[in-house]
C-alpha cells in the first residue's frame, strides 16, 4: 500500500508534508527542493514533470484556499445532504456556499468528524440526523458550530473506512463498510427511504482489483493525482488539454482503481481504454470523439463499392430469412424480395437490398463487402438443421367394480273350513274373497298361491333357493336369491409421434360411431344418418431448450363408447371423454404423469317391508340388500426424446 499525504499551507495547521511510504521516497524527497521552480505549476503540463514534483507542486494552488485570506463571515454551509451509495456505504454531502472551503476529516473511535474552520453552519441546520432506514455505517449525523467555523460530527456503528473528495463546492465523505470492500462483487441495492432532503438512489458496485493506496490531499491539481495513480497502476495516461481544475482528496486503502474512477466522477471526466493506454477527457469531449468517428464509418460505408452476393439457403426458408434479414420484408412490402429505401433497416446498409428466389430457395444479396460478409455469417448459423423429438404418451385407464345384492320372495295361502266357521289366509283381499266364498258356498274352496313379499335380487344371473309347505289346507312359500359381482379391467393405448423442433404434429386413431335422426319438414320422418367420433388423438408441439430440456404444449385425448340412449326415433350413442392440455417443461428421456383422475364410488340400497324387516333373523324374508362399490382410475405419461440431427 503506498500512503501520500499533502495539505495547503493554513495558519495554526501542520506545514505542508509529503511522506511517501513506498519505493518512490526517494524521488518525492527530492522533489521538495525543487518548490520554487513550480510555483506556476499551472502553467506546465503535468505530464512533463517527474512524479515527486507534480505532489509538491499543489502548495502553489492550495496557497489561494489559505483561510487567513478568507473573508470571515463570508462562507457557509449552505446543505447538508445524505443518502446511500455503492454496496451499503453512506454518502455525505456537503454544500457550501462558495468557492474556498477547507474541511478536515478525522477518525474519533466510532465517529467521522469533519471540520470546516472558515465556514458558518446556518441555525437551520443545527440539528441532528437520524439516518439509521438508510442501511449504512452512519447512524447519526449531528452539526454543530464550532467557533467561526462547523463541526459535523457521523456516528457510525461497525467496521468501516472512510473517504472524502471536494469538487467545487461540494466536500462528499463516504463511509464504507468493510465486509462491502472485501467482498469486491457487483450487487444492486435496495433503494432507501428518504428523510429531511437525503436523497436515495438505486446503483450498481463494481470490483475493484487495484492494490490499496491512500491520499490525503487538499486542493491539489487534477492532473498531479492522475500522474501518481498512473504511478501506481504501471499505466500511461493520456490526459486531454481541456483536464484542469483542483481536487481535494482523502481515501484510505482504497484500491487505485477505485481512486481514478472517483476522481474521474468528482470531475466530470470519463476514460477509454487500449491495452496499456488510458485516455482520460471529459466527457462531453470522449461523447464527441466517439460520434465523428461513427459518422467518418458510415460515410466510408456510403461510398463503398456494392457487390452482390448469391447464398444458397439448406434448411431454411429464403423467403421467412429475407423477411428476417429486412424491417420491409417484416412489414409485407417487399413482395418477392425486400429493399431498404435510403436508411439503414435490418442487417443491411443503406444502399443494400435482400431478394429471393423461391425455386432454388435462394438468397441474393446486394450491399457492401462488410455487411455482406456479416450476412453470409449470420446464415450459416441459421441455416442449420433442426433437431427432431420423438414423443410417447401411455394412457392407462383401470376399472375396478364390486356388487352383491340379497332378496327374498315370501308367500302364504290357506283355508281353514268346519261347521261353525270359515277362515282363510291369502295374499291380498281378491284371492281372500275367492276362498272366502267357496266356503259359504259349501265348495271345496281352491287355495290360490300368491306372495306376501317380492324383493328378489334384480341382477342377472342371480342365484335363488325355493322352500313349499303345504299341509292341511295351508301353503306356505319361500324363496331366497343372492348375487356377488366382482370386475377389472385394464386399457393401455401407447401413441408415438416424431415432429421438428417447434413443428405441430398431431395422431388420431379411433371409429366414428353413425346412428340415425329424423327430420321434419317436406321431407318429415326421413332417417338421416349422423356420426361422433370416438378416438384417440396426441397433438403436441415441442421446443428444445438451449440447455437440452424439452417444453411441450400439448392436447391428449382419449374418447370411448359408453353406450346408447334410445329417444324414439333411434338409439344415439354416448361418448365417454377423457382430455388433457397441458404445458410441461421436461428432462430429455425423463417419464412424466402430466395427467390422472381417480373416482370412488360406493352406494348401498335397501328395500324391505316396515316393522317385519325389522324382527331378527326372519326379517330378511320381507327386505332386500344391495350394495355397489366401483373405482377408476386414469392416468398419461410421456416420454419425450430428443434426436440430435448433425449438419453435413
Amino acid at each position: 500500500m503506498t500512503v501520500f499525504e499533502a495539505t495547503s499551507l493554513r495558519p495554526a495547521r501542520r506545514p505542508l508534508a509529503l511522506r511517501p511510504t513506498s519505493r518512490r521516497a526517494m524521488l518525492v524527497g527530492l522533489a521538495t527542493g525543487l518548490l520554487a521552480a513550480f510555483s506556476a505549476v499551472n502553467a506546465a503540463p503535468p505530464a512533463a514533470m517527474a512524479p515527486g514534483m507534480l505532489a509538491t507542486a499543489q502548495v502553489a494552488a492550495a496557497a489561494g484556499m489559505d483561510p487567513a485570506k478568507q473573508v470571515p463571515g463570508a462562507l457557509s454551509v449552505a446543505d447538508i445532504d445524505f443518502k446511500r451509495g455503492d454496496g451499503g456505504a453512506g454518502r455525505l454531502i456537503v454544500h457550501f456556499s462558495g468557492n474556498g472551503a477547507v474541511p478536515d476529516l478525522r477518525n474519533q473511535g466510532s465517529s467521522v468528524v469533519i471540520s470546516v474552520g472558515n465556514a458558518q453552519l446556518p441555525a437551520s441546520l443545527q440539528k441532528p440526523l437520524n439516518v439509521t432506514d438508510f442501511a449504512t455505517p452512519v447512524q447519526r449525523i449531528d452539526a454543530s458550530p464550532s467557533g467561526n467555523g462547523a463541526q459535523i460530527v457521523l456516528s457510525t456503528s461497525g467496521p468501516y473506512q472512510s473517504m472524502a473528495y471536494q469538487t467545487g463546492r461540494d466536500y462528499i465523505v463516504e463511509i464504507v463498510p468493510k465486509a462491502a470492500v472485501a467482498a469486491g462483487t457487483g450487487a444492486t441495492n435496495a433503494t432507501a427511504p428518504t428523510a429531511m432532503g437525503a436523497t436515495a438512489s438505486t446503483t450498481t458496485t463494481r470490483g475493484y482489483t487495484g492494490h490499496p493506496v491512500t491520499f490525503n490531499f487538499q486542493d491539489v491539481p487534477v492532473r498531479t493525482v492522475l500522474q501518481l495513480i498512473a504511478e501506481e497502476s504501471n499505466l500511461n495516461i493520456v490526459a486531454s488539454d481541456t483536464v484542469s481544475g483542483n481536487v481535494t482528496l482523502r481515501l484510505i486503502n482504497v484500491p487505485w482503481d477505485q481512486a481514478l474512477d472517483i476522481v474521474l466522477q468528482a470531475k466530470g471526466l470519463d476514460k477509454r481504454r487500449s491495452g496499456n493506454v488510458v485516455w482520460i477527457a471529459p466527457q462531453a469531449e470522449i461523447s464527441k470523439y466517439e460520434q465523428d468517428r461513427e459518422d467518418a464509418r458510415i460515410a466510408i460505408e456510403n461510398r463503398a463499392e456494392m457487390v452482390t452476393e448469391y447464398i444458397p439457403i439448406s434448411y431454411g426458408n429464403a423467403e421467412d430469412l429475407a423477411k428476417l434479414l429486412t424491417e420491409e420484408a417484416k412489414n409485407g412490402q417487399s413482395g418477392g424480395g425486400a429493399s431498404t429505401g435510403g436508411q439503414s433497416r435490418g442487417f443491411l446498409s443503406p444502399r443494400g437490398s435482400i431478394s429471393f428466389d423461391r425455386r432454388t430457395n435462394t438468397l441474393l444479396v446486394i450491399d457492401i463487402p462488410q455487411r455482406v460478409a456479416s450476412i453470409k455469417d449470420l446464415v450459416h448459423e441459421l441455416d442449420k438443421p433442426v433437431d427432431q423429438v420423438v414423443i410417447e404418451a401411455r394412457i392407462v385407464i383401470a376399472n375396478e367394480s364390486f356388487a352383491r345384492e340379497i332378496g327374498a320372495k315370501f308367500g302364504i295361502t290357506g283355508t281353514q273350513q268346519n261347521t261353525l266357521f270359515s277362515n282363510s289366509i291369502s295374499t291380498n283381499i281378491a284371492n281372500q274373497n275367492a276362498l272366502v266364498t267357496s266356503a259359504v258356498n259349501g265348495t271345496i274352496p281352491t287355495i290360490t298361491r300368491g306372495l306376501n313379499t317380492n324383493l328378489p335380487s334384480t341382477l342377472a344371473g342371480a342365484g335363488s333357493l325355493a322352500l313349499s309347505i303345504l299341509n292341511g289346507g295351508y301353503a306356505l312359500d319361500m324363496e331366497l336369491s343372492a348375487l356377488q359381482t366382482e370386475g377389472r379391467g385394464e386399457i393401455i393405448s401407447n401413441p408415438r409421434i416424431v415432429t421438428s423442433n417447434q413443428k405441430e404434429a398431431t395422431i388420431t386413431q379411433g371409429q366414428e360411431i353413425g346412428y340415425l335422426t329424423t327430420t321434419g319438414g317436406a321431407n318429415a320422418n326421413a332417417p338421416t344418418v349422423q356420426f361422433k367420433n370416438a378416438v384417440l388423438m396426441l397433438k403436441v408441439t415441442p421446443t428444445i431448450t438451449a440447455d437440452g430440456r424439452v417444453f411441450l404444449n400439448m392436447d391428449v385425448t382419449k374418447d370411448d363408447l359408453q353406450g346408447y340412449i334410445d329417444t324414439g326415433a333411434g338409439q344415439v350413442p354416448t361418448i365417454a371423454k377423457r382430455e388433457v392440455t397441458t404445458a410441461v417443461l421436461m428432462e430429455d428421456g425423463q417419464t412424466v404423469v402430466i395427467g390422472g383422475v381417480y373416482e370412488f364410488k360406493n352406494s348401498q340400497d335397501m328395500s324391505k317391508v316396515p316393522f317385519l324387516a325389522d324382527i331378527p333373523i326372519l326379517g330378511n324374508l320381507f327386505k332386500k340388500k344391495n350394495r355397489t362399490n366401483s373405482k377408476a382410475e386414469l392416468l398419461i405419461f410421456v416420454t419425450p426424446k430428443v434426436l440430435r440431427v448433425a449438419q453435413r
